[in-house]
């Protein structure tokens, strides 16, 4: 509808309705009332699922997972996890018992020495010239103990010559007490040398013993480890200026690396969980998957208390080349008769096939329902009510014979208030 006029401003007489004016534009507002209501019926949905989801269960999760036994290794129940490091069960510091220059060494850094093989020698010139001065003092007495006897036995000569003419009336009591006494002094001479002689081996055995003492010789069966000196220096029992004093004089650490164990801490709230001879799995860090057959060979009998710890010793049963001193391990112990579990034939998984995998899941994800074992799982937003067979417990984890495959993702500490179908926020997502 249109008013028009032609008349100056407040006559109103003569406004007019114009009749034949166009309907104009009557459909905009219905066509933005009919966009609005689209859009909103585009957006509800994805609001309506955000807005719940918001709403939702928050559940904190994990994965089922499955162990499988790595070469040489097992899925016996654990009891404890630790780590330390291999040390040899056997190893020394070959130190000198003498002090003095090295002339000679007889080994480098992996040679393998025999029990009694000399690995080096110290310089012994002048122990040389003291044993051949004590050889040529045996030799002086040799000679000297010689005289004595030539001369006792005259002198028991002439003491027979002269009892017998004392005897007959021909000699005097003096000439018979004077042959008495130079007998018993040739006597004397005889054992004087006679000690001379002993006192002069004695030191040819000491100065042998020193010129011994100057090679120094494996202990025991081994390998070097640690070369600590070279040909040149001097070294003492006691250690010199410029050497480490733990070293105490040693010139190389030998190791039986037959004999080799992982040396490991546990807690004082561990140890009742440890027996002796306990079944254990080492595995090194440089070899993760490589797994060696272990025992706990012993726990110490005194705890440190400033760390409240007691240090346990590992054998390692199978070492190979791969294992080395100073390497850092970990040791996993295991339930005592569960390092075989027997296969179908009955027989031990070590003398068949390979261990079956066994499926784990934290303990936490596990609920009871009516006496029955049952987890949450969780997929794609929702839970999932899952009754679950169990088995052995390990440690925080436990086995799961059925009900859960590996990969799934379960509730833990499931929430009061999860349905069977249910919407579900994982936590930190």
């Amino acid at each position: 509808m249109t008013i028009h006029t032609d008349s100056p401003a407040g006559d109103l007489s003569r406004l007019r309705i114009d009749r034949g004016a166009g309907p104009g534009r009557r459909w905009l507002p219905w066509a933005i009332v009919l966009v609005l209501a689209a859009a909103g019926a585009a957006v509800y949905p994805n609001a309506r699922a955000f807005v719940a989801e918001r709403r939702a269960l928050e559940v904190d999760t994990a994965r089922v997972t499955q162990v499988v036994a790595t070469p040489g290794g097992s899925t016996a129940l654990p009891v404890l996890v630790a780590s330390g490091y291999v040390v040899a069960r056997h190893s020394s510091d070959v130190g000198v018992k003498m002090g003095g220059r090295l002339a000679r060494i007889k080994f480098e850094e992996g040679t393998r020495v025999r029990k009694g093989e000399v690995m080096a020698e110290i310089e012994h010139a002048d122990v040389d010239a003291q044993l051949e001065a004590s050889q040529r003092a045996v030799a002086e007495g040799d000679a000297q103990l010689g005289q004595a006897i030539a001369a006792r036995d005259e002198d028991l000569r002439n003491l027979d010559r002269q009892r017998a003419l004392m005897k007959d009336g021909i000699t005097t009591t003096a000439a018979l007490t004077a042959a008495e006494s130079a007998a018993a002094v040739s006597t004397a001479r005889v054992k004087s040398a006679e000690a001379a002689i002993a006192s002069a081996r004695a030191r040819v055995r000491v100065t042998e013993e020193a010129i011994e003492n100057s090679n120094v010789r494996a202990p025991f069966d081994g390998v070097v480890i640690k070369k600590r000196a070279e040909v040149g220096e001097t070294v003492s029992p006691f250690g010199v200026q410029g050497q480490a004093s733990r070293e105490g004089g040693a010139i190389a650490t030998i190791a039986d690396l037959a004999e080799l164990e992982v040396q490991t801490e546990v807690s004082e709230n561990s140890v009742a969980k440890l027996a002796q001879a306990m079944p254990a799995e080492v595995k090194l860090q440089a070899y993760h998957d490589q797994a060696y057959k272990g025992r706990l060979r012993q726990i110490f009998p005194s705890a440190d208390r400033a760390k409240a710890i007691v240090e346990v010793r590992v054998s390692i049963l199978n070492p190979d080349g791969h294992v080395k001193p100073e390497m850092t391990a970990s040791v996993t112990f295991q339930e005592p008769g569960t390092e075989r579990r027997p296969g179908r034939d009955g027989a031990g998984t070590e003398s068949g096939s390979s261990p079956a995998p066994v499926v784990l899941m934290p303990k936490r994800a596990v609920t009871e329902e009516n006496g029955q074992s049952v987890v949450w799982v969780i997929s794609g937003g929702t839970s999932v009510r899952r009754a679950v067979a169990l088995g052995s417990e390990r440690i925080d984890q436990i086995e799961v014979k059925s009900g859960v495959v590996p990969g799934e993702t379960v509730a833990l500490n499931p929430p009061a208030g999860l349905t069977d179908g249910g919407i579900v926020r994982v936590k930190g997502r």
